[in-house]
């Protein structure tokens, strides 16, 4: 079982590695096409600007496998801008598109709150979703962005800043957070944890 965190070039990717090999999962920074290919389930970091994250990700080639990853249903985590990136483009930069896998767009954090959102923060929302396998609330995980999707599909957890904010959805076995797991302690260890558990019964 292999786990293959895409290495585009922007962000300290390398910390999404390490935590999911804290948690048992083997895990590996990688731009190989051919291994990214073979690997049993994906992980797509991001931090920063949108549109330069997406410009990377063409860049390097990887865009088109992560894509094919997602189809054929493997389990795929997206993270901060690494979830941004999963919708149909970002007000950020407007001329840029998305991967648009999933519906909706990317928006700038309301109008009277600090940004970007630089803080730990509560979660709310649903307890069936696997990724949340196992939590007691209240939760808290950390967060560092300006924007983030508008949308109702597959909303799974929220916070609240300045109104009610995407903090994570699942569709099937793909996963997106906009908070950090790996800076989240406890709680974002035990989020990757499950990623682990479901990569290894989609094996």
């Amino acid at each position: 079982m292999k786990i293959a965190v895409l290495d585009y070039g922007i962000g300290n990717l390398r910390s999404a590695e390490k935590a999911l090999q804290r948690v048992g999962g083997d895990a590996a920074l990688t731009a190989d096409i051919g291994a990214i290919e073979r690997a049993d389930a994906l992980v797509l970091p991001g931090v920063g600007a949108f549109g330069r994250c997406m410009e990377a990700l063409r860049a390097t080639g990887l865009e088109k496998p992560a894509l094919t990853a997602i189809e054929e249903g493997k389990p795929f985590l997206g993270i901060c801008i690494g979830m941004q990136m999963l919708y149909e483009g970002s007000e950020e930069d407007p001329s840029i598109a998305g991967m648009d896998v999933l519906t909706g767009k990317v928006r700038r954090l309301p109008d009277g709150v600090k940004r970007p959102q630089m803080q730990w923060n509560l979660l709310s929302g649903s307890t069936d979703s696997p990724m949340f396998a196992g939590f007691t609330p209240p939760v808290w995980v950390y967060f560092v962005h300006s924007f983030a999707p508008v949308t109702d599909e597959h909303v799974v957890a929220t916070c609240e800043y300045g109104g009610s904010v995407v903090a994570a959805v699942q569709r099937d076995n793909l996963w997106a957070t906009q908070f950090h797991p790996e800076k989240s302690g406890p709680p974002g260890l035990k989020l990757l944890e499950n990623f682990v558990a479901a990569t290894r019964r989609a094996a």
